[in-house]
């Protein structure tokens, strides 16, 4: 990557930290989306939870970091993340259809290993699609600051805000981020990951769909841990469990052994 010598080092810097936004998280949670869809698709459910919630997270600390709020305590909470967009200066619009998915995923897709009881029902693969759809729209630069730009810039900067205003209103599959990794998937037909990336895509696409097929699916696991917690103080010995959990199965082994739960 290089700059125009002329520039100045804090212009660098923010341009170099604009680019890790995009290579690090955007373009990480275009490519978790696609598997994410790839999972749905053959019924891979605690994989396509995963992978929902890796792209809904990145695509969050993407806007967070363009827009230089701090967000080192986020981690893998989407709560957190999504409740630090609220100060921004352009508010996120998300239908109640994507703020309840994401609020499951915030629940239940954090964790990998079937080590709480997780769920999936209805059409989760619109929902995934209208989710990400909706955020990452914001997911690019829309404020540099109150700096000056070269005509250029300010005219690519013009071009992403009055985008993402249209985009209110216009057929969903004509939004386009500048430079993004979805796009460029899109305009390459033979990139391998087009087909998964367009299968029964109500949002993403090259053309307006009229229709597309959905499937409702319904998937439920309950884990060992839950079903019997007295493995616990044995497992920890063994495996690495996070400490909320070990503290909440601790708590749900007390409240069965005090009678106060019934045992799963």
């Amino acid at each position: 990557m290089s700059f125009a010598p002329y520039m100045s080092e804090q212009d660098k810097l923010d341009r170099y930290i604009n680019s890790f936004a995009t290579q690090s998280f955007r373009d990480q949670a275009d490519r978790d989306y696609v598997a994410a869809r790839l999972a749905c698709r053959y019924e891979l459910f605690p994989q396509f939870l995963w992978a929902a919630h890796q792209a809904i997270e990145k695509y969050l600390k993407a806007i967070l970091l363009y827009n230089r709020v701090k967000a080192t305590n986020v981690v893998h909470d989407l709560a957190l993340a999504l409740s630090l967009t609220e100060g921004l200066p352009l508010q996120i619009e998300l239908s109640s259809r994507s703020r309840k998915f994401i609020a499951h995923l915030a629940k239940v897709g954090e964790f990998r290993y079937i080590d709480i009881p997780f769920h999936v029902h209805g059409h989760i693969l619109v929902d995934l699609d209208l989710a990400v759809w909706e955020i990452r729209r914001y997911c690019q630069v829309l404020n540099v600051f109150g700096k000056a730009l070269p005509l250029k810039e300010q005219k690519l900067l013009d071009a992403a805000r009055s985008d993402l205003a249209d985009s209110k209103t216009e057929p969903r599959h004509k939004f386009r981020l500048q430079n993004g990794l979805l796009e460029k998937i899109l305009d390459e037909r033979k990139h391998p990951s087009r087909p998964a990336l367009l299968w029964n895509n109500p949002c993403f696409g090259v053309r307006k769909r009229a229709t597309i097929r959905v499937k409702s699916h319904w998937s439920a696991q309950n884990p060992l841990l839950y079903l019997y917690p007295e493995m616990l103080d044995e497992l920890v010995k063994y495996a690495y469990i996070p400490k909320k959990l070990v503290a909440g199965y601790r708590q749900h082994l007390a409240e069965i052994k005090a009678g106060t739960k019934a045992r799963p």
